[in-house]
């Protein structure tokens, strides 16, 4: 399996049994890797053979997404070229002396060339774990050239004859397309900075603190905390690594911190704390189990490729990495507190989002010990393989047809219906997403 092209990037730590990396922790902006979560294998359970299969991709590794370097990443730069602080004096911060970004505004949203290795490695990868498929006539992108060229690179891995169709970024399609985001009033692209802002504050006090001893001329804030430490990730996938993934200079502390802090805005803007999410993700994976139940298609493979927004949308469709998921209760807000960090949530955006972050669903023609012979089906997330809620009847975490029927159209109840809940501004807006029959 693809575990990260970043081979040997990571500033590991360990000490006493312990073991940190501040490359898996990056949340939206981390460098691809497979977290194994949970730790199940992910090849076909005994007796089954993949049949058919579709996968929803996030684009890979980007230079800076334009919110990330704006708000964060380009003032603390532009303060750095214009101080005088003498940094060689600055013990873990001495590498400021002679550092320079590695981001110009040129280059926002590009794909790295990290990026275009790691969508051809994934290429490869699904080449070779499903050998017996035949390459795919097409595979769909939404039409940024961040994602385009996350799909050219990905089908280059795969098979160069594959056709690239691009799927129109517009808000008039509504569902039928891979930003349905777009097209729904009712999402706000800043929901959630509000409550992350809040743990923000809070987690950066003590390291501004701390960074104001080492460069007292500096004036250090909450933000340019944020900035240093999505430099880690932005110049590791650019550079191949970045002194500001040092644990000298940020602790594990310091990494899990800002990654709640991204949790918590995920939570609220993609996940299960926006009443939105779940009706953004479904139309995928309505169109999805159609394709994988249909008797006859066009293809074995479906593949898709997007932007960071729809993979937990689609997740939050599916009932997947919920906090409150055996609590029984109502508030799944309660499960994502602002002042102080809750270590045992399921939602993690860092193993949710990464770049080139992927989700599959599987047909399974099984006849394994114990179950009766015929289809199942199982979801993947990163090459893991996922217990979907009451939906594993079946062999390896996957679940008879009629269960993943039943298990779709109770989906289908809580999530349904797009167009009423969105309230679209377009009256031709749609609610279900038709690309996979265009082949």
């Amino acid at each position: 399996m693809m575990r990260s092209l970043v081979l040997s990037l990571p500033f590991a730590y360990t000490s006493l049994g312990y073991s940190f990396k501040p490359l898996e922790h990056l949340a939206g902006i981390a460098p691809y890797f497979e977290p194994e979560d949970p730790p199940l294998d992910p090849a076909p359970p005994r007796g089954c053979n993949v049949t058919r299969a579709a996968y929803l991709v996030r684009h890979a590794a980007i230079y800076a997404n334009d919110f990330d370097y704006e708000e964060y990443i380009e003032p603390f730069t532009d303060k750095l070229k214009n101080t005088t602080v003498d940094w060689s004096k600055a013990g873990p911060l001495s590498f400021l002396a002679n550092w320079t970004t590695p981001i110009e505004d040129e280059d926002l949203e590009e794909l790295t060339k990290v990026g275009e290795m790691e969508a051809f490695a994934l290429g490869s990868q699904v080449r070779v774990r499903y050998p017996s498929f035949e390459a795919p006539k097409k595979v769909w992108t939404s039409t940024a050239e961040r994602t385009t060229k996350s799909a050219k690179s990905f089908v280059q891995g795969l098979n160069n004859s594959t056709e690239v169709d691009s799927i129109y970024e517009g808000e008039a399609e509504g569902a039928d397309s891979l930003t349905p985001y777009k097209g729904c009033p009712k999402y706000s692209s800043s929901a959630g900075s509000d409550q992350s802002s809040t743990f923000k504050d809070i987690y950066t006090k003590p390291i501004v603190d701390r960074f104001h001893d080492l460069a007292p001329e500096f004036n250090f804030t909450a933000n340019d905390i944020v900035g240093m430490q999505e430099l880690c990730g932005y110049e590791t996938v650019i550079r191949g690594s970045s002194p500001f993934c040092s644990l000298k200079v940020f602790s594990p502390n310091d990494w899990l911190n800002f990654e709640y802090t991204n949790d918590i805005q995920y939570h609220y803007n993609t996940g299960y704390g926006n009443p939105i999410s779940g009706v953004l993700g479904f139309p995928w994976v309505n169109a999805t189990a159609g394709t994988l139940l249909a008797d006859d298609v066009e293809q074995d493979l479906y593949v898709s490729f997007t932007h960071r927004e729809l993979p937990p949308t689609v997740l939050v469709a599916m009932g997947l990495f919920n906090n409150s998921a055996y609590t029984g209760a109502n508030d799944p807000n309660a499960t994502m507190p602002l002042t102080v960090q809750n270590y045992n949530r399921a939602w993690q955006s860092s193993r949710i989002i990464p770049f080139l972050t992927n989700i599959a669903v599987e047909k399974l023609a099984c006849d394994s010990y114990g179950y009766d012979a015929g289809d199942y089906f199982r979801v993947l997330v990163n090459q893991s393989p996922q217990h979907v809620p009451d939906c594993s009847d079946g062999p390896g975490e996957s679940c008879s047809k009629e269960s993943f029927q039943k298990y779709v159209q109770d989906r289908a109840e809580l999530f349904g219906g797009y167009t009423e809940k969105c309230q679209p501004d377009f009256s031709n807006s749609t609610d279900v997403l038709t690309i996979y029959g265009n082949v």
